[in-house]
């Protein structure tokens, strides 16, 4: 039977605070007047009851919370309550480590079929509408990663609780590998790499983002080994030659441009600011003051006579238009990552950004997909979540974010720009070896 493990400070919580003021700003003129949060562990494992008070020893500190795993916490007075929680399949980071500080302590392992959840209860004191607290609900969680649940007082007093819900991936089904037939007309092609690959039923599995001249190239390899693709390897194919792996529209031939973008005005212009630096003696040495350009994890050039300093940047638009807090952590963290991977390990020491967002006071609906039915992101809630992705990331990880820039146009609705940088501190040599060298 699943267990679930309530936490509720017991002196002031900011980010209660901080939650009230937020939702006072959504047009329901300050009804709000009190916010209160419980942090919710749902754990899917037998746990006999001699080790549940220590286990719930784990995760909060006595002297500021009080936790419960036998009955829901909730304040004296309250209207509503809304628990928000990650859907099926979706990677919860702060469950994982919730598993593994179980798993360290008890020296035990999860089995398939077991394992941790978390969630967190917003109880609300406020005279509200249906309209109303859908609003909030709305401004709380993400339908693309999230599920939320909203109960009045009367109903969570009748249900005890918001009741245990376990977000568990089922398959139904058989994992069953199939082969898709290629050999089929241009039209035909264009068509699967534009929608994926058709089920039994007809329906699509979602786009490949292949164009006829790579479905055409995949047919004939193909062709050669005298058998279809499977499933698996056409996905696969789709994946490795995304833009988001292969950056295939850099690279590619664009107008007049016949090395594409990225040879010509990135490749290229490096190397002639290479050489006009060189020239100069912008080095110590008097030459080429770069160690690292476009092989390592981030570039290195020299800083003085003992250290390199290392830079990369990368953008993460899409995923933060999609999922705003997510997107803008993973490119920070990755950036981040970059000048731990560079040579032995460079420091990272700096982080920049740059956002390039549509006016946070525009609340006119947007719609895409086929028929215009799915609702993207409100601008301010964009905003919002890429920067506290970045902070989180950043600034929360010990790493000072002193340089970026936030840039405002309604032409960023939907989908904003969300630039991440980070510079790394290494020293040239490490027990007489070049640290910047992978194989030194």
């Amino acid at each position: 039977m699943a267990i679930r493990l309530e936490i509720q400070s017991i002196v002031s919580d900011t980010r209660a605070s901080t939650r009230k003021n937020n939702l006072n700003t959504l047009e329901i003129k300050n009804k709000i007047q009190d916010v209160s949060l419980v942090d919710v562990y749902t754990i899917s494992k037998k746990i006999d009851k001699k080790k549940l008070e220590i286990l719930s020893n784990l995760f909060y500190n006595r002297s500021v919370q009080k936790a419960s795993y036998t009955s829901p916490l909730h304040p004296e007075k309250f209207d509503f309550a809304i628990e928000i929680d990650f859907l099926p399949g979706v990677t919860d980071n702060v469950a994982n480590t919730a598993r593994e500080m179980i798993e360290d302590k008890f020296k035990i392992k999860f089995k398939n079929g077991e394992g941790v959840y978390s969630s967190q209860v917003t109880f609300l004191r406020a005279k509200l509408n249906s309209d109303e607290i859908k609003k909030i609900a709305d401004s709380l969680y993400n339908p693309l990663i999230h599920r939320a649940i909203i109960k009045s007082f009367k109903d969570f007093i009748c249900d005890k609780g918001m009741g245990i819900t376990i977000p568990k991936v089922t398959i139904s089904t058989k994992a069953k590998v199939d082969d898709v037939n290629l050999n089929i007309s241009d039209d035909e092609l264009i068509v699967i790499g534009k929608q994926g690959i058709k089920n039994k039923d007809g329906s699509a599995r979602g786009p490949l983002a292949l164009d006829l001249d790579q479905m055409k190239t995949i047919r004939e390899y193909f062709k050669l080994q005298m058998r279809n693709p499977t499933d698996v390897e056409l996905e696969s194919l789709a994946q490795t030659w995304s833009e988001h792996c292969k950056h295939t529209i850099f690279a590619n031939p664009i107008d007049e441009i016949k090395d594409g973008l990225y040879k010509t005005y990135i490749k290229g212009a490096t190397k002639i600011v290479r050489d006009k630096k060189s020239a100069k003696g912008r080095s110590a040495s008097g030459g080429d003051f770069c160690v690292s350009v476009f092989t390592d994890n981030a570039g290195g050039i020299i800083f003085d006579e003992n250290y390199i300093i290392t830079d990369k940047v990368e953008t993460h638009n899409t995923p933060s238009a999609l999922d705003p807090f997510g997107g803008a952590v993973t490119g920070i963290v990755g950036v981040n990552r970059d000048a731990l991977g560079f040579g032995l390990g460079a420091k990272p020491i700096i982080n920049r950004y740059g956002f390039c967002f549509a006016n946070p006071d525009d609340d006119s609906p947007i719609y895409k997909g086929k028929n215009f039915t799915q609702k993207m992101l409100a601008p301010k809630r964009i905003m919002q979540g890429v920067i506290a992705g970045v902070n989180s990331g950043g600034n929360c990880s010990g790493i000072p974010s002193p340089q970026g820039f936030v840039y405002f146009d309604k032409r960023y609705k939907g989908k904003p720009l969300v630039f991440v940088g980070t510079i790394g501190l290494i020293p040239k040599k490490i027990k007489g070896k070049k640290a910047y060298a992978k194989k030194a």
